[in-house]
This record gives structure tokens, C-alpha cells and sequence, in this order.
């Protein structure tokens, strides 16, 4: 089984490297002139962008070939004050920049937008709101030229008026969204709220393909082990482009700990991959850690000494269990 391993937005190796460099509200309001803060605004796009591209090229060198995005590139987008805003213009030139080169490099990408962004609210405006947000990520996706099919991670959402009709909503929303907007979406277990058997009820109901997170898991597990559910998160990315993803992260002290750890925890990846060696050809695994790219690193060398693991790349292993 092949694992190819990712990381998160930035990098803790690269100096000067940030793909989310921004402006408050409150500064952009004390500019005079609207079209002169606007262009400011896309100048930081620009930067972000290049710095985004930047970071692909740090990845190739270590053979990563799995990044998610910073969702923060475009500051102030879909604020009020920036109402009517055709930044996908300005952003577009770099953004072919990115996306040859993940196309040439044969990189997997996506994004995770922030927590705010859910498809099971009652609340009218706050749908709209995040449609509004899942719109900007397609138009960054289209203006690299990367297929935007399940490339953006969602958490189910809160649980305001109950956890069932939590669900419930978040189904009556998902068929009234636009059809390239839904196919965009991946499901996340979370730690608090909706457990992995949550996740699948939605998953396989709705044709999204369900994203474990093995620590959310541990910590927020419903009546199934992972033995039973592992083969149905399997089963809703059937019909996906992209291999199955999971994503890991360590707790930052006690076992039950939400928090994540700066590094990662290979023993219980170990014993994950040990329950699931065999049934599926390859994972990619996100790495969740405070660390980002060194956690990546400290990952791999710690991995050295696992005699069930085939240095294929330096971001990649095949798992033999003997």
C-alpha cells in the first residue's frame, strides 16, 4: 500500500513564504479612494500567489507532491467593502503560473475553508455566505486549470437545533447548492460534534466521499470501531478522480487532548495503517501538525526505523507488513 504524505498552507522551513499576507477591514476602510485599496488588495493576492508557488517548488524539491492551500490569498474577499470585486481578473496570471506548475509536477492540491463555512445551517444568510466563500475557492481552482472536483474539505457544520436535524439540514441544503459547488465538497469527521459514522450517513446518502480524521476519531468515536467503518469511507470515494485521503494529527498532551501537537505521533499511524494495510492501493495522508513541513520531515525520519516501511520518495512510503 502506498502512502504519500502531505502538509498544511505554510512553511516552518521557508523564510518570507506566506500565501496569506493581508489587510484588516479596518485599514482598507481608511483608504480615500476605493479603487486604490482594491488594487493594493490585489498586489497582497499577487504576493500570496507567488508565494504559493514558492512553496510547490520547496515541495518538489522533498518530493511532496500533496499541499493544501492557504484559504486566505485573496484578503477582504466577498467583504462588504469589497463588494463587486473582479480579483480573479487581477490574480489570474499568477494563478496559471500555479497550476502549470502542479499539472507538471503531477501535484495533488485543495483547500479547507474556515470552520464558518457550512452547508447545515437554518439561517439563510449564513448559506449564502458560505456559498459565497465555496465560489472563491472554485475560481481559484478554475484560474489554476485544476479540476475542481473534491478539492475543498467541509465539516458537517453545528448542531444548533439538535445533531439529527443537523443532518437533516445540511441534506436539504446540499440539493438545493449548485451542482459544481457540491461536487467540489469533502467531508471531515470533527472532535466535538459529528462522529465518522455521521460523516458516512451524509456520504453515502449524498455521493460526497468522507475524509477520516483519525485524531478527531479518537477523540470523538461513535458505537463502530474503525475495522467497520474504514471499508464504507472507502466506498464513497469510488466515483472520485483523486485517491482516498485521511487526515492525522497528534494530541498536544493527554490522549483525549482536541489540540494538535507541533509533531506527529507515528505509532498510532502505524496502527492505523496496520488495520488498513491492504484494502486500497494508496492513501494520501495530510498532515495536521503545528510544525507543518518540519512535522512532515520529523515524520519520515522517525519512520526510518519501521522495518514495514519502503522508502519510495521523501514524502512517500510503501507499507509492507511482514
Amino acid at each position: 500500500m502506498i502512502v504519500n504524505f502531505g502538509y498544511v498552507a505554510m512553511s516552518e522551513i521557508l523564510t518570507n513564504a506566506s500565501p496569506s499576507q493581508t489587510m484588516t477591514a479596518q485599514q482598507f476602510s481608511k483608504i480615500k479612494d476605493k479603487e486604490a485599496g482594491l488594487k493594493k488588495l490585489e498586489r497582497i493576492a499577487q504576493n500570496n500567489i507567488e508565494n504559493c508557488l514558492r512553496l510547490l517548488k520547496h515541495n518538489a524539491a522533498h518530493d511532496i507532491s500533496f499541499f493544501r492551500f492557504s484559504s486566505r490569498i485573496v484578503p477582504l474577499v466577498n467583504h462588504s467593502y469589497t463588494e463587486g470585486w473582479k480579483y480573479e481578473r487581477a490574480v489570474l496570471p499568477r494563478l496559471r503560473e500555479v497550476g502549470e506548475f502542479v499539472q507538471s509536477n503531477q501535484m495533488r492540491v485543495d483547500f479547507h475553508p474556515d470552520h464558518f463555512v457550512v452547508l447545515n445551517s437554518t439561517d439563510e444568510e449564513i448559506t449564502k455566505r458560505s456559498l459565497q466563500t465555496l465560489l472563491y475557492h472554485y475560481k481559484l481552482l478554475k484560474g489554476m486549470n485544476v479540476d475542481p472536483t473534491h478539492r475543498c474539505v467541509l465539516h458537517i457544520g453545528g448542531k444548533k437545533e439538535g445533531k439529527v436535524q443537523g443532518l437533516e439540514a445540511f441534506v436539504e441544503n446540499f440539493s438545493n447548492i449548485p451542482t459544481t459547488l457540491g461536487k467540489m465538497i469533502m467531508l471531515e469527521n470533527d472532535d466535538t460534534v459529528y462522529t465518522l459514522e455521521d460523516a458516512l450517513y451524509l456520504g453515502e446518502k449524498l455521493d460526497i466521499p468522507v475524509i477520516l480524521d483519525l485524531h478527531h476519531h479518537d477523540v470523538n468515536y461513535g458505537e463502530l470501531h474503525l475495522s467497520e467503518l474504514w471499508p464504507r469511507v472507502l466506498k464513497t470515494w469510488e466515483g472520485s478522480p483523486l485517491p482516498v485521503k485521511i487526515h492525522i494529527s497528534s494530541p498536544k498532551s493527554s490522549p483525549d487532548d482536541k489540540s494538535h501537537h507541533d509533531y506527529i505521533n507515528k505509532d498510532r499511524l502505524i496502527e492505523f495503517l496496520q488495520l488498513v494495510n491492504g484494502s486500497c492501493e494508496r492513501i494520501d495522508v495530510m498532515i495536521e501538525a503545528k510544525k507543518k513541513d518540519q512535522a512532515l520531515f520529523q515524520l519520515m525520519e522517525d519512520l526510518k526505523a519501521e522495518k514495514d516501511c519502503k522508502f519510495i520518495s521523501q514524502a512517500t512510503i510503501e507499507f509492507v507488513q511482514t
